[in-house]
């Protein structure tokens, strides 16, 4: 058990405020950028959508009111589009965009013209830009000037205080204070001093709340953003049932399509070798009073026969899923197979043996990585392999990486009904993603990235 003394437990907090405070200054510069550009953007932004738009709406009547207002709205969504992209050059997290083309609509002259009259989203960009931008970017650049200049000026006042003409001046601001807090006080204190001194600390007081201030005022455009700006989740909903039902479809047909394939490899081979026994059964039977001899021969070729089809049989039942990967798992399942290649495989195994993941992973995985080593040594004329298979960790999910990479010819590509367009229907049922790198000449790399369940 680890203890914590009191002073740790006092120190602690107070170095996370320092470090906290300290990144808040990290993103000062980038901030004000943000912040000090927004008069003149909210300035264009008013300007060119009001006109656009009621000039539109003045001639609506006839066509070209339709393309004009058309336009103002095409300008409203780029102009949306620079304050999500300026906002994220400021520090803040990604936006999800909308999304603008709808999956599976025919793109047309008059449904790109009349599209944005339907869409909610180009409603809200038109007014976020003509209403809500230029208040909230007009008032966001007020205080973040002022503040800025009054911390500036502030705190250099003692440079170029004395340098200010002199003037017969009865009222200083530092006395009336004095009088105000101390009522009746009297100190001796050079006006000039006085002055610089309250100056100084009224522009160091703004310039240490300066990044509290960008960073409310960034927070304020941000919230604004989020709501009128950024796709719906009714939207996000839509797209992933859309996700689901193609994913199912490509597991379906990959599916279909190894059912398909394993049927051909029976009939082709262990049934067609099975016709043969019973032939040289029977034949063996003839013979076996009237030449002993020939029927042992026959005898000894059925046992090779029988043989070689037990040896097919094996090797199609690895497409349903080999004992050694139910057994003993993915990592286990992958040095067989690379035990099996006839081009020597160099493993890249960066994941803990220990670690089981969800089963249809693991099966799909060695899957992949059977047919990619198939493939390799069939097509690629290769001298060697490497297979590496790792888990790598983003922000919204956690991938299972696999990779083959040959240093043979080259030139493999994805075609209807072969090996790679069946590989990436099988991760498409996965919601995986299938990427090959193979230029003409080699070298060939082939990765499977499979997104794990949380």
């Amino acid at each position: 058990m680890t203890t914590i003394t009191a002073t740790q437990a006092t120190t602690q907090p107070a170095q996370r405020t320092h470090d906290n405070y300290g990144r808040l200054w990290l993103r000062v510069p980038q901030e004000l950028g943000f912040l000090l550009l927004n008069l003149p953007i909210a300035v264009i932004s008013l300007v060119v959508l009001s006109t656009l738009f009621f000039t539109g709406l003045g001639l609506i009547a006839i066509l070209v009111g339709v393309f004009i207002t058309v336009a103002a709205m095409y300008t409203a969504r780029a102009l949306g589009t620079l304050e999500l992209l300026r906002l994220q050059w400021a520090g803040r997290p990604r936006i999800a965009r909308p999304q603008w083309e709808k999956p599976g609509e025919t793109q047309s002259f008059w449904r790109i013209t009349l599209a944005p009259f339907a869409d909610g989203h180009y409603w809200l960009y038109l007014l976020h830009g003509m209403v809500v931008a230029p208040i909230i970017g007009i008032l966001s650049w007020t205080i973040s000037f002022v503040w800025l200049t009054v911390g500036l000026t502030g705190a250099t006042s003692w440079i170029w205080q004395r340098a200010l003409p002199d003037e017969a001046n009865d009222t200083w601001l530092h006395e009336l204070l004095i009088d105000w807090a101390v009522p009746g006080a009297e100190l001796d204190i050079d006006p000039v001093l006085g002055e610089s001194l309250l100056y100084l600390a009224i522009g160091l007081i703004f310039l240490a709340t300066l990044p509290l201030v960008t960073r409310g005022l960034t927070l304020l455009h941000n919230v604004v953003a989020r709501g009128m700006l950024s796709a719906w989740r009714s939207e996000a909903l839509s797209l992933e049932v859309a996700s689901l039902s193609a994913s199912r479809g490509a597991a379906v047909l990959a599916e279909d399509q190894s059912l398909r394939r394993l049927e051909r490899d029976i009939h082709d081979g262990p049934q067609q070798r099975l016709v043969r026994l019973q032939m040289d059964l029977a034949s063996a039977e003839r013979k076996i009073d009237a030449d002993p001899d020939a029927a042992k021969a026959l005898l000894t070729e059925a046992r090779e026969q029988a043989r070689d089809t037990l040896e097919e049989l094996r090797a199609l039942s690895r497409g349903f899923a080999p004992p050694i990967l139910q057994d003993r798992g993915l990592i286990a399942g992958l040095e067989s197979l690379a035990a099996r290649s006839t081009i020597p495989v160099s493993l890249e195994l960066q994941l803990d043996p220990a670690i089981r993941l969800a089963p249809e992973i693991e099966r799909s995985a060695y899957f992949v990585a059977a047919e990619l080593l198939t493939n390799a040594a069939k097509h690629s004329g290769a001298g060697a392999i490497r297979l590496h298979l790792a888990l790598r960790a983003e922000p919204s999910a956690q991938w299972l990486d696999l990779w083959v990479i040959d240093n043979g010819s080259g030139g493999a590509e994805k075609r209807a009904g072969h090996g790679l367009s069946g590989l990436e229907d099988r991760l498409t049922g996965l919601r995986g993603v299938l990427s090959i790198d193979s230029p003409l000449g080699g070298p060939t790399a082939v990765g499977a990235h499979i997104p794990l369940p949380r």
